[in-house]
């Protein structure tokens, strides 16, 4: 009679950890989804970061794009870069929830999660950089600050880096939680 209390109670534990599996790998997927779309509006909005000022003439513009920065090109890279990842791990993401004893799979998410990451702060590290110094200037170096006078090339800028900055943190909670995930395995 004692056996089958104790198998009984050990199948409703492997139950319950079953349902937290499953618990996180829908969490993986959402989390996947919401770094999809940071990283893809943070492309966006430094891809198309364009201003153009006229000078005393119409002849004469000045003209500030993120392609005049190679530090903004390689944010737009790697955002999609990230971003085409985060869209093709979406199926193992899919696949966790309908299978959550997965175990090598979390591991191969975990280990392109790492360098994804990785990469990403590097970009948004990178262009961070730019935008500080196109906000702020550097008197010692004799740069000026730009965004006196090329506002909107400055906000745009700016704000791309917000969605990329969210998406790492989201990579950062996808590899804490596919951790546990594998933990509780």
């Amino acid at each position: 009679m004692k056996a089958e209390s104790i198998e009984s109670g050990e199948a409703s534990k492997a139950v319950t950890g079953h349902g937290v599996n499953r618990g996180l790998a829908v969490f993986d997927l959402v989390l996947r989804i919401v770094a999809i779309v940071g990283t893809l509006a943070g492309a966006v909005a430094m891809g198309t970061a364009e201003q153009t000022l006229p000078f005393v003439t119409q002849l004469v513009q000045f003209s500030a794009q993120y392609d005049d920065f190679d530090s903004f090109k390689l944010f737009v890279i790697v955002n999609a870069i990230v971003c085409a990842y985060l869209a093709l791990s979406l199926p193992f993401s899919i696949f966790h929830i309908m299978r959550s004893r997965a175990g090598t799979s979390r591991i191969l998410l975990i280990f392109l999660d790492a360098i994804m990451l990785v990469l990403l702060t590097s970009g948004a590290s990178a262009a961070a950089a730019i935008v500080y110094l196109a906000h702020n200037g550097n008197s010692s170096a004799n740069w000026f600050s730009i965004c006196q006078q090329y506002t909107d090339f400055c906000q745009r800028s700016a704000g791309s880096l917000i969605g990329s900055f969210g998406a790492m943190f989201f990579l950062v909670l996808l590899i804490i939680f596919s951790a546990v995930a594998i933990s509780r395995r």
